[in-house]
């Protein structure tokens, strides 16, 4: 829904202009920075719905920057970069950014990235616990434990940990992640869902707990107990 404040941290002048006219246009109200430390300083003062964050700021860096949004609040984080290789996608993500959008950029996908992260970001539930095994995911707090042992995840890990959870032993193929954690493919060629599944495989078997998280070979993943 239209009329959502939104924080654009952006240090180019053509690129800050056009994207400021593009989100007025479509009835969102727009700050803008043009560096970082004067970004998080709007954000801290006048807290955003959205935040559209350039990596390559002055001074302190969009990813920095994005560190330290993310520790003060859940806003949506839409980083826009010229870095397209996967690991530095891969990089801003888990600096706690929601979304990547790479440089040059239609109006049209920024738009409906800015939908997208919207619409993840307003709740369509009421809170649950969700159970598998010896493992819990509460959707109300985003924590999850193995067992007795709390697990701390970053946004993106708890997102594909609760789409296995709210699909027990189906198996879940690559295009269908992809969709519904991202939103959107990365491509043929991209490994993210797989370091995202070292990730959740990493913190759910801590302690040497049974494996939960299997890879189905040339279809996808899978939520079940080990057979």
């Amino acid at each position: 829904m239209a009329g959502e404040r939104i924080l654009l941290i952006e240090d180019e002048a053509r690129i800050a202009q056009f994207v400021e006219r593009a989100l007025i246009y479509e009835g969102y109200r727009v700050s803008v920075a043009r560096e970082g430390q004067n970004g998080l300083a709007i954000a801290r003062d006048n807290p955003p719905d959205l935040v559209i964050l350039d990596w390559m700021l002055p001074g302190l860096d969009g990813l920095e920057v994005c560190k330290r949004l993310r520790a003060a609040s859940d806003v949506p984080i839409l980083m826009l970069t010229a870095k397209d290789d996967i690991k530095d996608r891969v990089q801003g993500l888990d600096a706690g950014a929601d979304d990547y959008l790479v440089k040059p950029f239609s109006v049209d996908e920024l738009m409906a990235r800015v939908r997208a992260l919207f619409r993840r970001s307003t709740p369509t539930s009421r809170p649950e616990i969700l159970r598998f095994a010896d493992l819990t995911l509460d959707t109300g707090t985003h924590r999850a434990y193995r067992g007795e042992r709390p697990i701390d995840l970053t946004a993106k890990e708890y997102e594909l940990l609760e789409l296995f959870m709210r699909n027990p032993r189906q198996v879940l193929t690559r295009d269908v992640i992809f969709d519904r954690v991202w939103g959107y493919d990365f491509g043929g060629e991209s490994n993210i869902i797989e370091v995202y599944v070292r990730y959740l495989r990493q913190k759910t078997e801590q302690n040497g707990e049974p494996r939960l998280v299997h890879t189905v070979r040339g279809v996808g993943y899978v939520l079940r107990e080990e057979e």
